[in-house]
């Protein structure tokens, strides 16, 4: 596993587990291999369900892989966590719960929800 902030590097695909967060903090938990496009679909309300609903858009955490199958165990250990630990793992790297996007992607724009 790579620390937060770490790109895996000399052409290895990169997975990532990630944490997004509404204002309220509601919070979501998932993995992909692209985060740039699912902060985008989570932002643009183009994933039906629990994140459009609550707009939880805001990423507050993130880790990288190498491998698809250690991400995908971590998604699951975080998803069974209880909601303390998770926003303990939150505040380890983020006190402020500060969108991490606008320092990933500055230039994602923020767009007007309309959901």
């Amino acid at each position: 596993m790579e620390r937060p902030g770490e790109e895996v590097s000399n052409g290895v695909h990169s997975y990532f587990v990630y944490i997004l967060a509404s204002r309220s903090r509601n919070l979501y938990t998932g993995v992909t291999n692209d985060l740039h496009r699912r902060i985008v679909q989570h932002r643009d309300g183009l994933i039906p369900g629990f994140t459009k609903r609550y707009r939880i858009h805001r990423l507050v955490y993130y880790e990288v892989f190498g491998e698809i199958s250690a991400a995908i165990a971590r998604e699951k250990q975080v998803k069974h966590w209880d909601r303390q630990k998770r926003l303990a793992l939150i505040e380890t790297q983020n006190p402020t719960w500060k969108d991490l996007t606008e320092f990933l992607f500055p230039k994602l724009k923020r767009t007007k929800r309309a959901f």
